[in-house]
């Protein structure tokens, strides 16, 4: 098998990075060439994403990785969802995006049922109801800023956004798309009864490519300022971090497993043929985005490492200082099972001071709060493990399905005690690894678009071929059985 170098633009609500990859002899390695900080800028009270910073750090990756002197053959960026770029003419962006933890969302869910109900937005388009999604935050410019909305001749989601920049091509690829709560899985299309009924201007929806999509090669003046060769492709990988992470779970043969893209978000879910879009997909609250071959990712967005990434902030801030090898290192000492919160719950969303929301919960809760580092941190770990384990249940009523093992992917897949606590709860094997899926995933993808790979069962077995796997076993049956009768009754009242 021929060698073949590609680049991928990760880029993460906190930092991104320029990775490169390299496929050879059906293997995928991959190296960190650039890691830049992303986060929002605070502007006239305001939450923008400073695009333009962000691109001049993906061009230094770029420029660091023409360096290497290598035969490049394509790269491609990735994202995170529903934020989008508003673009006219020769104009780069009409104002800087907005992100969408920005507070004029707040109450846009019910101001949208009013116009078109709820069970027609989700009969239309099968995403799960965040008021963060694209067609929430469009209203949104309609009614606070409509003279922008009619300068626009387009919007660009954020991966394809910066696509975009590097070869003039403006088009967003499904896996976004589908993001947006816009996009019809049946029909695949942007969804002409909502664009109608919420009375947003055609115009601005650009044209949908499938997940691999050549757009063409850099611009000239891309590959001037980088020092990348001229026949460089852009390729629309999958744009959608989940969904070039989903790419790249290293699972194979049938329908029996589910994964979890674990991080800040936990993005639990299965693969499916086809959108399974119905009352009990909308009464649980699950979504239908699109993955590689217009495969189904019918998942769930739930909380996930944000609640103990909340709590180290805290403690930070008050001067203990820990990394979470010496978190977890704590919690692995303290008494199992003593404790639990929802972390589904509202108050667990908002930051500020989350180890006091933590012991307010359980004193609410009739239940002893913990005490020190070690105790909040195993009630947190083993919450979101039993957390999961509810929502894997939801799961195999809504499908049909048994579920013998879990993938978790993504850099939660590092936390060791949470791979097992995660096989206790849900008493099935848990397969931890890789951590750098999404980067796996966006690079493989663009090998499947460029031909060097045939299908994404063999992208799949680059994946299993070229990184550790580490299974979790389930333990202690009897007492897990235990806790989740506890933690139904917390979850059926708060």
């Amino acid at each position: 098998m021929s060698t073949h170098h590609y680049l991928a633009c990760d880029l993460g609500a906190e930092s991104g990075r320029v990775i490169l990859g390299t496929l050879a002899d059906g293997k995928v390695s991959i190296e960190e060439i650039h890691r830049f900080p992303t986060g929002a800028s605070t502007i006239l009270g305001s939450m923008r994403w400073d695009v333009l910073r962000i691109f001049d750090e993906l061009k230094t990756g770029l420029r660091k990785a023409a360096q290497r002197n290598l035969p490049i053959a394509s790269v491609s960026t990735d994202s995170w969802g529903v934020d989008y770029v508003l673009l006219a003419g020769k104009e780069p962006m009409l104002g800087l995006p907005y992100h969408y933890r920005d507070a004029r969302l707040d109450g846009g869910l019910e101001r949208a049922f009013k116009k078109v109900p709820a069970e027609t937005i989700f009969d239309e388009t099968g995403i799960q109801f965040m008021q963060i999604n694209t067609i929430y935050q469009l209203i949104a410019d309609l009614e606070q800023r409509p003279e922008l909305l009619k300068l626009a001749e387009q919007f660009l989601t954020i991966g394809d956004y910066f696509n975009f920049l590097f070869s003039g091509v403006r088009k967003v690829e499904v896996s976004l798309a589908s993001t947006t709560q816009a996009y019809n899985p049946r029909t695949r299309s942007w969804s002409k009864k909502l664009i109608k009924n919420f009375k947003l201007p055609a115009k601005i929806f650009p044209e949908i490519v499938a997940s691999g999509t050549k757009l063409g090669a850099v611009l000239p003046a891309i590959a001037a300022e980088t020092g990348l060769p001229a026949e460089v492709q852009v390729v629309a990988s999958c744009s959608h971090d989940t969904g070039a992470a989903v790419a790249a779970v290293p699972a194979e043969g049938g329908q029996d497993w589910a994964y979890l893209s674990s991080g800040t978000w936990s993005l639990l879910g299965v693969e499916s043929a086809e959108a399974i879009i119905n009352e009990k997909s909308r009464q649980y609250n699950f979504t239908n985005e699109i993955g590689v071959g217009h495969s189904v990712r019918f998942l769930k967005n739930i909380i996930g490492l944000w609640v103990l990434q909340e709590c180290r902030r805290a403690w930070e801030k008050a001067g203990q200082t820990y990394d979470y090898a010496q978190l977890a290192g704590l919690a692995e000492k303290a008494p199992a099972l003593q404790r639990f919160i929802n972390p589904a719950a509202a108050r667990f969303y908002k930051p500020d001071d989350m180890p006091k929301k933590i012991a307010d919960y359980c004193r609410e809760t009739g239940q002893k709060p913990p005490e020190g580092v070690g105790e909040t941190v195993r009630c947190v770990l083993e919450s979101l493990a039993l957390l999961y384990d509810k929502t894997l249940k939801e799961f195999a009523d809504a499908t049909g399905r048994t579920f013998s093992r879990l993938h978790i992917v993504g850099g939660g897949c590092k936390n060791t005690l949470l791979n097992q606590l995660s096989a206790n709860a849900t008493q099935i094997p848990v397969h931890a690894g890789p951590v750098e899926g999404t980067a796996i995933g966006n690079i493989l993808i663009q090998a499947l678009g460029l031909g060097h790979l045939s299908s994404l069962d063999e992208l799949r077995k680059v994946v299993r071929d070229s990184f550790p796997v580490t299974v979790y076993q389930p333990q202690d049956a009897a007492a897990w059985h235990q806790a989740k009768e506890r933690f139904q009754s917390l979850t059926l009242n708060t």
